[in-house]
């Protein structure tokens, strides 16, 4: 249980508890693993920072950019700024720079911490000029007025009772953090997020998978590493650049696999299949939990021979809204395998209790109100709806998209809950499985009584031998679009020396959904999103085809 509303609660607990144990190590400059943090250390330390943080100004409420690496500086100051009521706003650094500036200015933030680089770019690009308190990571206080250090310095000697006393005063409906997606879709907006929405995740997550204290956590999505200090596990934060999960090195991966005792990892599809890729064996590996985009049947396959027999390799579904909402393990997804390559979709597994999973017939516009007259008939595909407690309730400053994305439903006890739209094509078997069908926005509607999927389309293309994955968009407008496929070949096929668009052709014309596709075309390399590399830019590919498209006409 934990202790309060707030994911930082625990950290008092666990110091008294286990206050030797470490809680995170990190490599230093040499690349060495050399900088741990233990319990005791990163409560009292980031009890110090919270303590520094209010006597500048940074309270309950204060909006405030981090810009700061998987170091245990992010760490300790997410914590700190959990702990003093504060909201920390995270932007993936390596979106567009006037999408970071829309997404930073859209924030209004009252504070900007970050490293010497991210305060340079503050102040050349004007990046988030409301901010009236600059706090940098560096030695100095350089285009910033304070350093970390200067503000740990500053509250090491609070009373003993003051951090506990904000952390007693924490509220559910408190807002705890603004999470900004990833812009894969279009820009990024930033997710508000409650302390209650935190809190649920950690329990969600430790009782879909059995997580356990005293584990070894390999983390490489960092903001997922702030839910192992909830759970007793120790991080070990990867020798990575987060935001290019699928360059990472996999030796540097299995060394400190090795060397730690790894027992379980969370990675992006790409991630894994880097791993899966290099092949060795990760005989203390436990669990291994993959989100962000399905992942491609062959890698579950190799990745599951590379781990022990009784080890786990767990798929959530979710998103940054809603996390997590179904999960569904390696052993099943394989079972599902057939049914995908023959145009069902992805599997996502069962969802999670108490989630509240329903889909709805599509619908492009806002709806204000839940009835179950919205349902899509059992087995159609439709949109996937959640109500749940990780379910969050808005978008910050994005009024339109809220009512895109949000319906009010009045439950039988008079209360009021919030359904989550995914955004997202689904149906349910059966079974009671989900299976994801695609983006809503990324489907093919070809005319009336036509609607392609890209997960209905694409898996099905995936099973010639030399094609390394395909992408389906559509050419013009809604409703009367012309649909492509476009292909990547595999990484140790020759270029040109067959003709490839006739056997996807051949594939095409096995399939009623797919007889219609007739226009096939080779990219060298597909866009993918910036934070985990996995999902394919197909708005960036539209237009790429539009333009092959027109140049052949």
């Amino acid at each position: 249980m934990m202790d309060a509303c707030n994911i930082a609660a625990t950290l008092p607990r666990l110091a008294r508890e286990r206050p030797d144990q470490v809680a995170m190590r990190c490599p230093g400059r040499s690349g060495r693993y050399d900088v741990a943090v233990t319990y005791a250390d990163l409560d009292r330390r980031s009890d110090a920072i919270a303590a520094g943080l209010a006597r500048r100004g940074i309270v309950r409420g204060t909006r405030t950019v981090v810009m700061v690496r998987p170091t245990p500086e992010f760490f300790l100051l997410m914590f700190a700024l959990f702990k003093a009521g504060a909201v920390p706003v995270l932007v993936d650094p390596g979106i567009d720079r006037r999408a970071l500036k829309q997404c930073l200015d859209e924030a209004e933030p009252d504070a900007f911490i970050g490293i010497p680089l991210a305060q340079l770019a503050r102040a050349l690009l004007r990046w988030a000029r409301s901010a009236r308190v600059r706090i940098t990571t560096g030695a100095r206080a350089w285009l910033a007025d304070a350093t970390l250090a200067d503000v740990e310095r500053d509250g090491a000697n609070a009373a003993p009772d003051f951090v506990a006393t904000l952390l007693a005063d924490t509220q559910p409906d408190d807002v705890a953090a603004i999470l900004f997606t990833s812009g894969s879709t279009g820009v990024p907006k930033g997710v508000v997020y409650r302390h209650r929405h935190f809190v649920a995740q950690v329990g969600m997550l430790r009782d879909a998978f059995g997580l356990q204290a005293g584990g070894v956590d390999l983390p490489t999505f960092p903001p997922f590493a702030l839910f192992d200090p909830a759970l007793g596990v120790t991080s070990i934060i990867p020798d990575m650049d987060p935001t290019r999960p699928a360059k990472a090195d996999p030796r540097r991966l299995v060394q400190a696999i090795e060397r730690f005792g790894v027992t379980q990892l969370f990675g992006s599809p790409a991630l894994v299949g880097v791993l899966a890729r290099h092949g060795a064996h990760l005989p203390t590996v436990k669990r291994v939990l993959s989100a962000g985009a399905p992942v491609p049947p062959d890698v579950v396959a190799r990745m599951r021979e590379l781990l022990p027999d009784d080890a786990q390799l767990w798929t959530p579904y979710g998103a940054t809204e809603c996390l997590p909402v179904s999960v569904i393990e390696g052993r099943e997804l394989q079972a599902t395998r057939e049914a995908t390559e023959r145009g069902a979709g992805t599997c996502v597994g069962r969802p999670v209790p108490p989630n509240d999973v329903r889909i709805i017939r599509i619908d492009d516009g806002a709806i204000d109100a839940w009835s179950d007259a919205l349902l899509a008939k059992p087995g159609e595909v439709g949109e996937i709806t959640v109500a749940g407690p990780t379910a969050t309730d808005s978008y910050f400053r994005r009024d339109t998209a809220t009512k895109l994305g949000k319906i009010r439903e009045r439950c039988d006890d008079g209360s009021e809950r919030i359904v989550h739209r995914m955004g997202d094509l689904g149906w349910f078997d059966e079974e009671g499985r989900l299976w994801f069908c695609g983006r809503k926005t990324q489907r093919v509607v070809v005319d009336a009584s036509t609607t392609l999927c890209t997960e209905q389309v694409e898996p099905i293309f995936n099973t010639h031998p030399t094609v390394k994955r395909t992408a389906l968009v559509g050419v013009g407008e809604r409703g009367a679009q012309v649909p492509v496929l476009c292909f990547e070949l595999a990484d140790n096929v020759g270029r040109g020396i067959f003709d490839i668009d006739t056997e996807l052709r051949h594939i095409a014309e096995g399939f009623v959904h797919t007889a219609k596709i007739r226009h096939f075309l080779r990219h060298p390399g597909f866009p993918v999103d910036i934070r985990h590399n996995a999902k394919i830019g197909r708005e960036k590919l539209a237009a790429w085809a539009a333009q092959q498209l027109e140049r052949s006409a």
